[in-house]
């Protein structure tokens, strides 16, 4: 039998929120991971994060962490107008990396990132978690082995409630940078264009509404559009997150159609198959300040807690991960650039929406300011 090689993990997590405090628990349980770290802003979120997870050290400032001898590897979870500081700071050290989507919200940024990245040699990998949904990698193997043909067309449909847009945009001053794509459709888009296997987007027309998270948040309810390939497949997509509080879905609900020469596939992302309606407030989910009595169960994308621990999605690409570092495998997981390259599409239909034309790709933070 062939040895194999194990590296142990030191992890730093920068930024303790809910995605930091997810991974950091399945970070516990991961026999490679031999030493925690944790910087977060919020001196009393990270202590509380720390001592629940059984963190070695915890600080304020990511630069101290990033600078301690027992860091391999980082995650950088904090929010997304903040993740250009950390990264850079990581790849520095030539760290490998997991990066919740995107790279920055801006899209020179992004690309400087990117180059950096690229320049280090670092093995980065960024947060799409639906990748490992099961039934989207099983999807992902019938368009990889041909089972459809030439693919030809695809469209995707993601319908959200308002409470993640809503707390999206009271937490910052930037919400010209935070819009439904950028922040939720990318999630579609992403799984949209790794199942179309390598397609290069060549042009994007697109129209906004902004009726509801408009007035008083300046923000906009949801975008619909055309992305038009290269080799002339049409991938038809659009993203709502202004439906009412009490709309079933815990955050996503995605319906994907994929077309080809020789084949069809649907996929039902819509979790209609499991709903819960009690006279009890649910908990389950992204629910903050909203009292909801009817849920489509296991539409929260990372996962869902069931007898004592999570499971789901995130868990999947989380382990996935840790074990890509330790013993050097190959994963699913999408690359800083396929990361960067669906900011560039989102922000591509954004201005797209913005001026009311098709708009030629790809484009760079140049085209978004002239």
């Amino acid at each position: 039998m062939k040895q194999r090689t194990h590296r142990p993990i030191g992890l730093a997590i920068i930024g303790a929120g809910r995605v930091g405090l997810i991974r950091g628990r399945l970070a516990t349980k991961h026999p490679s991971v031999q030493w925690i770290g944790i910087a977060e802003l919020d001196a009393d979120k990270g202590k509380h994060v720390g001592e629940d997870i059984g963190a070695d050290f915890v600080t304020t400032d990511y630069k101290e962490l990033l600078r301690r001898p027992e860091v391999t590897a980082a995650i950088i979870a904090t929010d997304e107008n903040e993740h250009v500081g950390p990264i850079l700071a990581a790849v520095e050290r030539r760290l490998d990396l997991m990066i919740e989507k995107p790279l920055a919200t801006d899209l020179g940024e992004s690309e400087r990132v990117l180059q950096a990245i690229r320049q280090s040699g670092v093995d980065a990998v960024v947060g799409y978690t639906q990748r490992f949904r099961r039934r989207f990698l099983v999807a992902k193997e019938k368009v990889r082995t041909g089972q459809l043909g030439e693919v030809t067309l695809v469209t995707s449909r993601a319908f959200m409630n308002r409470l993640v847009a809503i707390a999206t945009y009271e937490r910052t001053a930037h919400p010209e940078l935070l819009s439904p794509m950028v922040v939720s459709g990318t999630h579609s888009l992403d799984v949209a264009m790794w199942l179309m296997e390598g397609k290069t987007a060549a042009e994007v027309y697109a129209r906004s509404v902004d009726k509801v998270l408009g007035p008083g948040l300046r923000g906009i309810d949801g975008t619909f559009g055309i992305i038009s390939m290269t080799d002339g497949t049409i991938y038809s997509l659009g993203c709502t997150w202004a439906l009412p509080k009490v709309w079933p879905g815990s955050v996503y609900s995605l319906e994907i159609g994929i077309v080809g020469t020789q084949g069809v596939l649907t996929i039902d992302d819509t979790h209609r198959d499991l709903v819960l309606a009690s006279e009890t407030p649910q908990p389950a989910g992204y629910t903050p300040d909203a009292t909801r009595q009817v849920d489509f169960l296991t539409s929260y994308p990372p996962g869902d807690v069931a007898v004592g621990d999570f499971w789901g999605p995130m868990r999947e690409e989380t382990n996935a991960w840790y074990t890509r570092i330790a013993l050097g495998q190959q994963t699913p997981h999408a690359t800083a650039a396929e990361a960067h390259n669906r900011l560039m599409l989102t922000k591509a239909m954004d201005l797209s929406a913005a001026r009311k034309c098709a708009i030629p790709l790809p484009i760079t933070q140049r085209d978004l300011t002239s």
